[in-house]
């Protein structure tokens, strides 16, 4: 099976080529870096001729409001031409939970634009919410320090490992299309202050966290439920403290 990978040079793209790989399967890592641009329809053609499955993992370069929902919205379309154009059977694209509840942050609102996009492209899809990754603890921690502390909502936060965001999408990758919406999440559920001191204590930060119930995250403000699934979701199997021994290593 062809299965093009677009973003396939970045964070997720690149595990998920290679398990493909792996599994025997044609994979393609198409990026800018390969010649293929989503956003300006460069290469995107020859790229997928003969694809099956297209995955879009792609991450916008700018979180500027107006250029994060153009690229999305841009590069949502161009692939939903090209994949008619070229008979591609499976659309799958990594998306944000809650990206629909959290109406102030500018890049939730142009993941949800981004997902209108694909389910009216006329392509079978499956669009996959992940909670926050794992590997963007630190640079989370980073954006919320004020004054030389970590300022964090009282929400709930529940991050996933890279390593299973691929999994995950190999698998649904794979499978029949949804035409719909499957969340994944990690295994360990908690305060979102917990799991940044958690974090911080583990690569010897000694930055204080303090819960501030009004503090944005990424210009949007969280409420208790507006990072995790509010429903059925798929359940990594790497734990944080098992990622953060792990991280540890090198």
């Amino acid at each position: 099976m062809k299965i093009v990978v677009i973003g396939g040079s970045g964070l997720i793209g690149s595990r998920l080529v290679t398990l493909l790989r792996e599994a025997g399967h044609e994979a393609l890592a198409a990026s800018p870096r390969t010649g293929v641009n989503a956003v300006t329809g460069e290469g995107l053609s020859d790229a997928l001729a003969g694809a099956d499955v297209v995955v879009d993992v792609t991450n916008a370069p700018s979180w500027e409001p107006q250029a994060v929902l153009d690229f999305f919205r841009t590069s949502a379309r161009n692939l939903g031409k090209a994949e008619v154009a070229a008979g591609v059977r499976h659309h799958v694209a990594l998306s944000i939970v809650g990206c629909d509840r959290t109406p102030e942050n500018a890049y939730f609102v142009a993941k949800v634009a981004q997902e209108e996009v694909i389910e009216a492209a006329g392509v079978p899809y499956t669009i996959v919410r992940a909670t926050q990754f794992m590997e963007f603890i630190g640079g989370i921690a980073d954006y919320s320090t004020v004054d030389g502390a970590v300022r964090i909502s009282d929400g709930l936060f529940q991050p996933i490992a890279a390593d299973d965001v691929a999994a995950s999408l190999a698998q649904i990758a794979l499978a029949a299309p949804l035409n719909g919406t499957v969340d994944i999440a990690g295994p360990d559920r908690a305060p979102f202050a917990e799991i940044v001191t958690r974090y911080l204590k583990s690569v010897g930060d000694a930055r204080p966290v303090v819960t501030d119930r009004d503090a944005p995250y990424y210009g949007g403000r969280v409420e208790e439920q507006s990072l995790v699934p509010l429903g059925d979701a798929r359940i990594g199997r790497i734990g944080l403290d098992a990622w953060l021994a792990q991280a540890k290593k090198g």
